[in-house]
């Protein structure tokens, strides 16, 4: 193994145990990830924390494809938008790290949850909030953002996520929001499905 190889092997080690130790401070609210963008082995060389359901050995991301054919490619990204499989939010980060030779050969990438955090904020304004759940009377239709602000102020004033109520619960949200008028809003059952994390067939369940 040529000398590269091995100060690459190093670097690449001491970025596990930063990674790791991240992700125990960050825990369970960060995926952190190391990406090997040098070689033969490109792609994912380590995941702690993971909540794309992704593993060990699967392919880099765009950032990680642009880093690799451009060394001029800003090492830092930060707090940019980005989605888990489901659609769930995520903040995401992405540091490059490059050989004494200029190179990118590793990237390390935080993802945060910002959803778990959107619950808090809104069981916060639940908690300061005068009044009730009821929707103010508005003199323009419902839009799709009010259709996620209920929900979520619905399942802050439980005290949990909207993804944690159970199907009771679900059932109760459901009918608020028919007699509301919310599902009157354009694909307001798919919003709220992919909201929920569960399928159409089962929100027209709830809904029974």
């Amino acid at each position: 193994m040529s000398d590269s190889q091995l100060d690459e092997q190093h670097l690449l080690a001491q970025l596990d145990i930063i990674a790791d130790g991240l992700s125990q401070t960050l825990k369970p609210f960060c995926e952190v990830v190391v990406h090997h963008l040098n070689g033969d082995q490109q792609g994912i060389h380590r995941i702690y924390n993971n909540l794309s359901n992704r593993i060990e050995g699967d392919p880099v991301t765009t950032l990680g494809e642009a880093r690799i054919s451009d060394d001029n490619y800003p090492s830092i990204i930060a707090n940019y938008a980005n989605t888990l499989p489901d659609g769930k939010p995520l903040k995401s980060t992405s540091i490059g790290i490059k050989n004494k030779q200029g190179k990118y050969i590793a990237a390390l990438c935080l993802n945060v949850d910002i959803a778990a955090f959107s619950t808090v904020q809104h069981m916060l304004a639940q908690f300061t909030a005068v009044g009730d759940l009821q929707p103010k009377e508005k003199l323009q239709p419902f839009n799709q953002d009010d259709l996620i602000e209920y929900m979520n102020q619905f399942s802050a004033a439980k005290g949990i996520s909207v993804r944690g109520l159970s199907s009771q619960e679900r059932k109760q949200l459901m009918s608020e929001l028919k007699e509301q008028g919310f599902l009157e809003i354009r694909r307001s059952i798919d919003l709220i499905a992919k909201h929920l994390g569960v399928s159409r067939p089962t929100i027209y369940a709830y809904l029974k």
